[in-house]
């Protein structure tokens, strides 16, 4: 329980069903540090309101300390990337490091037969074995997120909303009566308090450098890679402001941020490493839809290779803003297939072909 709406009436759909449910949240902000600054989901703030939720419902609530699990799986991770010229996406590896491992074991060892939660996914169970598949509601469906989970926990995880639209699990909780079922949705990292260039500045000395264009020409200066990501066109002091260029890679080696025209953004072919699959490697398709952002609907590509730990797309059409970092994740349909991290992207630029490598 995070103290959101879904996972409140996901709670309240499963007692209903003949459950016996227990709530819990994981607890990862510090003692004392900028507490008040946490007001995202899974804070102090949220904490109260979950419990408030618990009570109202005659489930019990529990309260996990994780920050040593959180800290060593996600916020490590997280800063890692950045000084690697990556962006990551930490709420793939809270699913697949924590929710959907640590606390799919701990839930065992306390006798509990499933972990549920608010994700708008659906679980889909076949005489071959559970599969996930895309929500009902296309602007909220969070399959992106759960490409690593893993497969012998994927029995063991319940979805409540995931065949709901947004507008259905907040009538739901009028009718339950629940406090949070007005509370809007956060948008932020939850353990990232204020912004992420604050928390990155705390952790990564910032370092000015050069921004160049592909042919390596001097076209302006930033103020550290970290506060930069693929396709961002702001925030870059130009030399010539009024040229519109977009990030298209970074060099964390020489400390450079290349910039380039939108289409020289775009990329058709891709690497994808450090993968997890929830089917056989031997029966994915060659045909699949793949989402490389979340928000952003699949696209169709063609597998051209895939084994159990690397696979490599291309794309029918040219994706803008590809991101090292980020995930490409692979479906069947509505099927979730796997996923993994991008690595290496192929841009064409019309002058010359550039290519981003980075090793994993």
């Amino acid at each position: 329980m995070s103290g959101g709406v879904d996972s409140s009436v996901s709670a309240a759909l499963l007692r209903d069903d003949g459950y016996e449910v227990i709530g819990a949240m994981m607890r990862f902000w510090p003692d004392a540090k900028r507490v008040d600054t946490f007001d995202s989901c899974c804070s102090p703030d949220a904490a109260y309101e979950a419990r408030r939720v618990a009570d109202s419902l005659g489930i019990p609530f529990y309260l996990l300390d994780y920050r040593d699990v959180f800290e060593k799986n996600i916020i490590e991770p997280f800063v890692n990337e950045y000084k690697e010229g990556r962006t990551p996406n930490p709420c793939v590896l809270c699913n697949s490091k924590v929710k959907f491992d640590h606390l799919v074991k701990k839930a065992k060892m306390l006798g509990c037969d499933f972990v549920a939660t608010g994700h708008f996914v659906r679980r889909i169970d076949t005489p071959k074995g559970p599969e996930f598949h895309r929500g009902n509601d296309p602007k909220k469906d969070q399959t992106y997120f759960l490409w690593g989970t893993p497969r012998e926990s994927l029995e063991k995880v319940l979805f409540p909303v995931g065949h709901l639209e947004k507008p259905a699990v907040r009538e739901l909780a009028r009718g339950y009566g629940l406090i949070t079922a007005e509370k809007p949705e956060s948008q932020d990292i939850c353990f990232v308090p204020g912004t992420i260039a604050e928390f990155l500045s705390e952790r990564i000395k910032p370092q000015m450098g050069a921004v160049v264009d592909p042919q390596g020409n001097v076209v302006g200066e930033h103020e550290g890679t970290q506060f930069y990501t693929i396709g961002q066109k702001k925030g870059m002091k130009l030399f010539h402001s009024h040229l519109e260029r977009y990030v298209i890679a970074l060099d964390t080696e020489k400390n450079q941020v290349i910039v380039g025209t939108k289409a020289e953004c775009n990329t058709q072919t891709l690497e994808v490493r450090g993968v997890n699959y929830l089917v056989d490697v031997a029966s994915l398709p060659t045909r699949v839809m793949a989402q490389v952002r979340y928000r952003q609907l699949p696209s169709s590509a063609t597998l051209v290779q895939a084994d159990d730990s690397s696979f490599q797309l291309e794309f029918d059409d040219p994706q803008f803003a590809v991101t090292a970092g980020q995930s490409a994740v692979i479906y069947d349909g509505s099927r979730l297939l796997g996923g993994g991290f991008i690595r290496e992207r192929v841009l064409s630029i019309p002058s010359m072909q550039f290519r981003e490598n980075i090793s994993i």
